[in-house]
Order: structure tokens, then sequence, then C-alpha cells
């Protein structure tokens, strides 16, 4: 496993050291290790959100109005939550 040294003002040090001793995290690297995972899973998130939005502004301008948008999509909702 690699090392990474990183320098942070007092009051983040005792923050972390603060979220170690609640017994949430084993470790200051168990703690950096579980941000940089949550922050992996946001970056994902976001990229597959902007590739809906790009896919979306490349399809070109819809012909169906908002009101008939909006009833399809209700359409589509009954049958699942339904279930």
């Amino acid at each position: 496993m690699a090392t990474i040294n990183i320098s942070v003002p007092d009051l983040m040090r005792d923050y972390v050291q603060r979220r170690v001793e609640s017994g949430l995290y084993a470790s200051v690297s168990d703690y950096v290790r579980d941000l940089i995972r949550k922050d992996q899973e946001s970056s994902e998130k976001i990229g597959a959100m902007q590739a809906l939005i790009d896919e979306g502004l490349a399809s070109g301008i819809g012909k169906r109005s908002m009101a008939e948008l909006l009833d399809e999509a209700r359409l589509q909702a009954k049958p699942r939550s339904a279930a």
C-alpha cells in the first residue's frame, strides 16, 4: 500500500482525530480512505449525470410539450408504485 503525507491546519487535524476517537474509524488512514471512496463514488455519479445531460442536449429540441412529457412520466411511474 502506498503512503501519502499531507499537511492540514490544526483545526482539521483535531477534527479528524475526534472522528477516529469516536470509534467510527480505526485510524486517520481509514478516515481518509473513506473520504476518497466517497469522493470517487460522487465523481462517478456526477459523470453519469453529465453524460445523460450531454445525450439530452445532443438529441435536439423535442416536439412534445412539457405537459405531454409529464403525463408520460406519470403513466410509466404508476405500474412501479402499484407493485
